[in-house]
């Protein structure tokens, strides 16, 4: 797409702002972190005179405490996104409020779970903490070529297909875990997320409407850089074989496939070569 092509889509999709942001804003589900959280299972650590966590203080198996902290890592890499979100689209408009908002909500993801598995001690603080530092400095798309090639319909199939990816890995998550606190976290931010990825669908229709090649084209191109929950996380090799079918490219399929129902994609017609291409490979990639 043209620089030309990006302004005219900012322009619909500006238009199109306020109610898909008052839809979002009616689907909103409102919770709070501490209140999931089991503060009286927890005790002070070396620090202030208590005791370092040690592996017997965990009872999950290590599937399962490699998936907790590829989610965590992932929600906790949230500036990256916001960043992504905010540097394609008018900093001085409806946009930064609705940038904003989503990320106070998205932000209670990592704030319940990172609390309850430190006062629950499911996991290593310390390992959290030095995998956080090293993820969020790597960030996503954090380079030149990304910040010269993500248009704003780019961005919303990206954000559309992470949220999706988000929302399966938390339900699939959700129906391992024994802990019902945690297990009522997981389900909350899937629940935001699919609320979230309905949203980023709507702005995704509103383009599709106004440039059908373009956005299409964008979608494929979003799908292909897409990584799963985990994938994207250096030095993860090993929790990363761990998870099996919880994240892969079976988790994108099922992802695209949403996207492909949630924009009619199948009835979809009149594009030109390169966007019927982009759609035949999005449909090849449907369950």
């Amino acid at each position: 797409m043209t620089n030309n092509a990006h302004d005219e889509l900012i322009m619909v999709l500006e238009k199109a702002l306020p109610e898909i942001a008052l839809e979002h804003e009616q689907a909103y589900v409102a919770w709070n972190p501490h209140d999931l959280v089991p503060w009286d299972e927890g005790r002070n650590f070396g620090f202030l005179g208590g005791t370092d966590w040690s592996p017997k203080d965990s009872h999950v198996a290590p599937r399962l405490r490699a998936a907790l902290l590829a989610l965590l890592l992932t929600k906790d890499n949230l500036p990256s996104f916001h960043r992504v979100l905010a540097i394609h689209f008018p900093p001085f408009s409806e946009w930064r409020e609705f940038v904003g908002r989503w990320t106070a909500e998205d932000n209670r993801h990592a704030i319940a779970l990172r609390d309850h598995l430190v006062v629950t001690r499911q996991i290593d603080p310390q390992v959290v903490e030095d995998r956080r530092m090293q993820h969020v400095t790597q960030g996503f798309a954090q380079n030149s070529t990304a910040r010269t090639s993500f248009g704003p319909a780019r961005v919303l199939a990206l954000m559309a297909v992470h949220e999706l990816l988000s929302n399966q890995f938390c339900v699939a998550l959700a129906a391992l875990v024994d802990d019902e606190p945690l297990r009522q976290i997981l389900l909350r931010i899937a629940d935001d997320d699919v609320i979230q990825a309905n949203t980023f669908i709507a702005f995704l229709n509103t383009g599709l409407n106004a440039q059908p090649d373009a956005v299409v084209t964008e979608i494929a191109a979003a799908v292909g850089d897409a990584d799963p929950i985990g994938g994207d996380i250096a030095d993860f090799e090993d929790e990363y074989a761990l998870l099996g079918d919880l994240s892969g490219d079976a988790a994108i399929d099922a992802a695209v496939t949403t996207l492909v129902d949630g924009l009619s994609l199948r009835s979809l017609d009149g594009l030109g070569p390169q966007a019927e291409a982009a759609r035949q490979g999005l449909l090849a990639r449907s369950r």
